[in-house]
């Protein structure tokens, strides 16, 4: 029986390759550039879901204070161990903590709160945007915002890929990283999306070494209801980063 690992798991080849194949995406080409434009220079920013520091190492590095706050241990070894390569005038200005954006308890106030590459859409919408809404709000200095990078419904219902043609491959040390999509569902009544990706290394001469099948699940709603019963405004539409996902602003009312 094949063992399908949680994705981004201390064990999981998600979590090993994250950089790798999340700058494959163009949107991800984008978003530093936009997340630098919540915050005032020099201001504080609170990422979650930050994950092996993607976003919040370029963040700190251009001078914002960055609290980077995972759920997932084996994603925050990776950002730490990225941490101290820095040089310590930027290094000082970021901190990795692990927490759960459901329960925020960090006892300050952030300039602004982000949430990159469909971070948020791991979490259903539901009791848990609720909170997590309410603890952004509590969360948010007076004149910061919010910016929540959500997916698209549209590109959910496309046919899945055919599990022998790989969506993605690229060199690594030691041989080759290609991925297959397993399976692929939809659930539109409830909003939900998962694929099974089967994460396959293998020598320069196509030998496999190693396979991992891990779950990938998002969710896709709509998140003003949440954001209105927390306090917060839309902060203009929405806008689009890449061709399957939203920014959503949000500010205090």
């Amino acid at each position: 029986m094949t063992v399908i690992r949680p994705y981004y798991s201390t064990e999981s080849a998600s979590a090993l390759h994250y950089d790798l194949v999340a700058f494959a995406d163009p949107a991800v080409q984008l978003d530093v550039d936009l997340y630098a434009h919540m915050a005032k220079a020099g201001g504080s920013i609170l990422e979650l879901g930050a994950g092996t520091g993607r976003v919040a190492i370029p963040l700190a590095e251009r001078g914002f204070e960055v609290t980077g706050l995972d759920i997932a241990q084996g994603m925050l070894v990776r950002a730490e161990a990225k941490r101290a390569t820095l040089p310590a005038e930027v290094a000082v200005r970021l901190h990795f903590v692990r927490g759960d954006m459901r329960s925020l308890a960090l006892g300050r106030q952030f300039d602004a709160i982000i949430a990159s590459y469909f971070t948020f859409a791991h979490v259903q919408p539901s009791a848990a945007w609720k909170q997590a809404f309410a603890g952004m709000a509590r969360h948010l200095a007076p004149g910061g915002v919010i910016a929540l990078h959500l997916p698209d419904a549209e590109p959910m219902k496309r046919p899945a890929p055919s599990p022998d043609i790989p969506v993605f491959r690229k060199p690594i040390e030691g041989g080759v990283l290609t991925l297959f999509v397993a399976a692929q569902t939809f659930n539109e009544k409830v909003g939900r999306f998962d694929l099974l990706l089967d994460y396959v290394t293998s020598t320069d001469k196509g030998v496999e070494t190693a396979r991992s099948r891990e779950r990938y699940t998002l969710f896709v709603g709509d998140p003003e209801p949440y954001a209105a019963k927390a306090g917060l405004r839309p902060a203009g539409p929405p806008e689009a980063l890449g061709a399957t996902g939203f920014i959503h602003k949000f500010v205090k009312c």
